[in-house]
């Protein structure tokens, strides 16, 4: 095996065309802005990669929180997370380009656009970004091909990561009467979560009960109460060890929000400080588009809302001797 060969260098290294060179226009800052794009596809192959995965482990209908699968999930998540971090960090680099440089090869790419990034579509969907919760919708799919279009699509009509993970939650045995005695855990920590607001927070009382002690479906709310429990819960008793995969799980949906909330918001002001207040490529608004979008396109939301009810560590309802034992991996 050869070095080039295995890594198709040939074909990878040869893979940067210049429009601007093709019309006899040529526009030195070309170069940088196909490397940085394409190098942006290539992460997000492998963002994918490692999603999928994490997507099938989450898919099955019995796991183990035993077994090395769950950390499998937490491992790739968090290089998911480290792979968004150098994406935020590379419009570092495009922005070394000037408004003046960008507009000297700007006009020829009409209309191609971020927005016709398939892979990054396929990203959001799989994570859980509903078609009718987009910010634009009438840009979604407007410059795609029929067939991409068409795979985005179908692809909405599957589960996704956000369901696994709801799903998976749901399973979470320990609020069982024999654990908690006749006042359930939801009733102690309930008085407890009252105990500590102020005057100015009772209204949050009247949200805890909403979320927490009924079952009935919440507008707005992809969580399902006993998901949103279990949640709460891991949150509060993540010290304990079988609690700990499961924290960084959720914790790893919070970075990989974060991240690429902080890409798209970098993203905006990079496209202010390239075309000011011009219309996009795609035909978007622009800067406007991408405000929006950036305050509008958080999936995993309702886990850092959990933060609103914890309470400090000495309020916490205790624990059985019997439900210390499960949490520590002990079956006796």
């Amino acid at each position: 095996m050869y070095y080039s060969d295995y890594l198709k260098l040939g074909d990878v290294l040869n893979a940067q065309e210049l429009e601007s060179d093709k019309q006899g226009k040529h526009a030195h800052d070309e170069m940088l802005f196909i490397v940085i794009h394409q190098s942006y596809e290539l992460w997000f192959k492998q963002i994918l990669f490692e999603m999928k995965s994490v997507y099938d482990i989450l898919a099955k209908e019995n796991i183990n929180d035993n077994s090395p699968e769950l950390q499998i999930a937490v491992n790739r998540m968090h290089r998911v997370t480290e792979i968004l971090r150098i994406l935020v960090d590379k419009i570092n680099i495009l922005e070394t380009m000037s408004a003046q440089d960008f507009l000297d090869f700007r006009d020829m790419l009409r209309p191609a656009s971020g927005f016709q990034s398939m892979q990054f579509k396929v990203l959001e969907t799989l994570l859980g970004l509903k078609v009718e919760e987009r910010h634009g919708q009438e840009y979604f799919t407007s410059q795609l091909r029929s067939e991409d279009a068409k795979q985005i699509y179908t692809l909405a009509k599957e589960r996704t990561l956000l369901e696994l993970v709801n799903n998976w939650l749901e399973r979470m045995p320990f609020f069982e009467e024999k654990y908690w005695g006749s006042d359930d855990f939801c009733e102690q920590y309930r008085n407890a979560y009252s105990s500590s607001l102020s005057e100015m927070e009772m209204q949050n009382l009247k949200a805890f009960d909403e979320l927490f002690m009924s079952n009935e479906p919440v507008e707005n709310r992809k969580l399902s109460a006993k998901a949103r429990r279990a949640g709460l819960f891991i949150m509060l008793y993540r010290d304990y060890p079988i609690l700990q995969n499961p924290y960084r799980i959720i914790n790893s949906l919070l970075d990989i929000d974060e991240l690429l909330a902080t890409w798209r918001w970098r993203h905006m002001n990079m496209v202010h400080r390239m075309i000011g207040g011009r219309a996009g490529t795609g035909g978007s608004t622009g800067k406007g588009y991408l405000r929006e979008a950036a305050m509008k396109h958080y999936v995993f939301q309702e886990f850092a809302e959990l933060t609103s009810f914890l309470v400090e560590r000495r309020k916490f309802p205790a624990i059985s001797d019997e439900l210390a034992k499960k949490l520590g991996f002990e079956n006796g």
